[in-house]
């Protein structure tokens, strides 16, 4: 019996890790070890910092599934912006050695926000505000063409004025992308059209009023902000998918 076609979406984030997969139930659980005495972080900062045990917690995950997704599939992961040759070689591996896919393709995880949000097709504002790092991207025509990225997420807040660290460090970035000589074109564009919000931040109500103030523009979150990034990774790899059955037909 010939497997299936299958794509897959995999959102590999320092706090929780989720699995979109076609025809299946979405997938998530915390990124630690199974260790029930010293349970650590496997990613750290967007970076994969022990690739075995990633591994593993990946295949424990993955039987979840009542039907396993077969070898062969299209895989598309979101990366952080700026993510190093090497950081994206070390995710590569750990997927082919989970899944055994036809191919693995990355995307960068604002991008795929914004397709899992559904956003307008023009000019973009993305600002994506996870556990361990804050990323503020333009995309235009479905590209992306300016980002920033910190080392600076919701796990390093502390007190009630923490969030003013993560606002500031936005507000900081858009008025670099105003000033840029190779982006502020495109960035005012996209800045005219407010900034989408997504990752945990944007599940954080004051964190949103804090930034539309601060920013002094129309700020929004995505729907189910936490999830955007995998459903578009899965939206992604869904499309490759379907080309490649076009191509073959």
């Amino acid at each position: 019996m010939v497997a299936e076609p299958a794509a897959v979406g995999v959102d590999l984030g320092s706090d929780y890790t989720r699995i979109w997969a076609s025809g299946r139930s979405l997938l998530q659980a915390p990124t630690i070890s199974d260790s029930l005495i010293n349970p650590s972080r496997l990613i750290q900062r967007g970076r994969i910092t022990d690739p075995a045990s990633l591994e593993s917690m990946l295949a424990r995950l993955l039987r979840r599934h009542h039907r396993p997704v077969p070898a062969g599939a299209i895989i598309v992961a979101c990366r952080p912006v700026l993510a190093t040759a090497e950081e994206e070689a070390a995710t590569r591996q750990v997927l082919v050695d989970v899944f055994n896919p036809s191919i693995v393709l990355l995307i960068d995880t604002v991008r795929a926000a914004a397709i899992g949000a559904g956003a307008a097709p023009g000019p973009l504002l993305v600002a994506d505000i996870g556990a361990h790092l804050t990323e503020v991207a333009v995309l235009a025509g479905g590209t992306l063409t300016a980002t920033r990225r910190a080392d600076l997420g919701l796990r390093d807040l502390i007190g009630p004025s923490g969030s003013d660290l993560i606002v500031d460090t936005i507000g900081g970035f858009v008025d670099d992308l105003r000033h840029d000589p190779q982006s502020r074109d495109q960035a005012a564009d996209a800045i005219g059209n407010g900034l989408l919000l997504v990752g945990g931040g944007a599940a954080q109500p004051a964190l949103t009023a804090r930034t539309a103030a601060a920013l002094e523009m129309a700020v929004w979150p995505s729907a189910t902000p936490r999830l955007a990034a995998v459903r578009g990774a899965g939206l992604a790899a869904l499309a490759a998918l379907r080309r490649r059955a076009a191509t073959a037909a």
